[in-house]
């Protein structure tokens, strides 16, 4: 084997080279198509090679492509931030552009904290979250982050801010059953802050549907009503983590509008630029900057690439492609049609313990018995092997942990919003062919009645 000097996810296995995009398919070198049912890493919400995008790249490359934050800002980068607040849940947000979903929630900590700092509260230091979670890899977003795997390594390092229990219905963390339980999940937040002392909590971090930690989790209705109240009566900010669920993914522009709750704090990443460039940011709402532009005037945070102009212009042609082409409603639609597919694929195939998620964010979470819920062995990698068999037939789906401490098997299936009622055949086709094969090779069986 040739001496290789890009590390990659895995460092001896072998990647296909990819030669271009176009749709909904991936191309590599030898021809191969790959249905992009995972939109890369949940990201390339509107498809590869959209042309609009290309041209908007050119037009703004051909005037200026940096400039530093601190000395200049941009039309593109004021733009963006008007539509973004514009079309956020309750508007008045101001932004304050990153380069990734990680930065993104870590620079929302941070102003939260700064925000308590500067109104005379600076003991109110904590951001806590949810057992089942996953905020990003930096050492202050993977604090925040419940996934037990992608923490495990670095625990040393950590603060232990997941404390409160999960709204998963389908594996209740309490045992108890919606709508008998009476949000018992939500109320479990109020528990952890009479323990810890809201004069120590900033803020409560949150994704309004649960992503990588467990598979396209959606919470009861009620549920973040009740969150937020309990954060807005012991003075702490909520933010939403729309890193995945953000910009049209769940068939509303923000994950929080299924829910009818304002954030005061908001994290976007992925889908706000559709994988065409590295950007992000943090929402930030008029009232948690006020004690801010009244005190020190400046957010103690920032990096070289934040809110250059190429990103800019090319989020907001991003957002703009969205708007001229209905793709909220085409999300709405489409996992409409993808979610009563996955559920009738299900009903044959045993080891498919639950079917969820909301427009196209959607997930399958695999156990060895339906009836009991009992997850499959770790050692097996079920998980591991769906991607990879589905991957064999050329097509991409998305691990997700499962919901017992991180052990247990999902998967996320999640194309770009531009794919059509023909491509979502072919995609449950192929994932239907999947989960059979793999489960025959695990068990002698088809899947059916394991």
């Amino acid at each position: 084997m040739k001496r290789e000097h890009l590390i990659k996810p895995v460092l001896d296995r072998h990647y296909p080279t990819i030669e271009y995009g176009k749709g909904v398919f991936l191309y590599d070198d030898q021809g191969k198509a790959y249905l992009d049912a995972s939109s890369g890493a949940v990201t390339a919400g509107i498809g590869h090679g959209v042309q609009e995008i290309v041209d908007a790249m050119l037009e703004q490359a051909n005037k200026v492509s940096f400039v530093y934050r601190s000395q200049f800002t941009s039309e593109p980068a004021e733009k963006l931030a008007k539509k973004l607040s514009d079309s956020a849940p309750g508007g008045d947000y101001w932004a304050f552009f990153v380069n990734s979903g990680s930065e993104a929630t870590e620079t929302a900590m941070k102003i939260a904290i700064q925000h308590w700092q500067e109104k005379g509260r600076p003991g109110k230091n904590k951001v806590l979250s949810r057992r089942m979670s996953y905020h990003g890899i930096t050492m202050g977003a993977l604090s925040m982050s419940g996934h037990v795997l992608r923490r495990r390594r670095f625990i040393p390092l950590l603060e232990d801010l997941p404390v409160a229990s999960p709204p998963y219905c389908y594996r209740c963390p309490l045992n108890k059953t919606y709508p008998d339980c009476r949000l018992a999940c939500a109320d479990d937040l109020e528990t952890v802050v009479k323990r810890i002392g809201a004069e120590h909590i900033a803020a409560f971090i949150a994704e309004p549907i649960i992503g990588a930690a467990g598979g396209a989790v959606v919470p009861p209705e009620d549920y973040y009503k009740r969150i937020k109240e309990i954060c807005d009566r012991h003075d702490i900010l909520f933010i939403a983590d729309e890193v995945m669920t953000g910009i049209a993914r769940t068939g509303a522009m923000f994950g929080m509008e299924h829910f009818g709750v304002e954030p005061d704090l908001m994290a976007l990443g992925k889908g706000m630029s559709a994988g065409y460039t590295p950007m992000a940011a943090a929402l930030v709402k008029d009232h948690v900057m006020e004690p801010i532009l009244n005190g020190s005037k400046s957010i103690m945070s920032g990096h070289t690439y934040s809110a250059n102009p190429q990103s800019a212009a090319v989020s907001l042609a991003v957002l703009d492609y969205i708007d001229s082409h209905r793709l909220v409603e085409s999300a709405k639609a489409k996992g409409s049609y993808l979610l009563n597919r996955m559920r009738r694929m299900a009903e044959t195939i045993g080891i498919i313990g639950d079917v969820r998620g909301k427009g196209l964010l959607l997930a399958i979470e695999l156990v060895s018995d339906r009836s009991s819920k009992l997850p499959f062995p770790p050692g097996l990698a079920v998980t591991s092997r769906i991607v990879d068999k589905a991957f064999d037939k050329g097509l991409l789906v998305y691990p997700a942990a499962g919901g017992v401490d991180g052990e247990g098997d999902a998967v996320i299936v999640a194309p770009p919003l531009t794919i059509s009622e023909e491509e979502i055949d072919l995609l449950v086709r192929l994932l239907e062919e999947t989960v059979r094969e793999v489960m025959q090779e695990i068990s002698g069986s088809d899947g059916g009645n394991i």
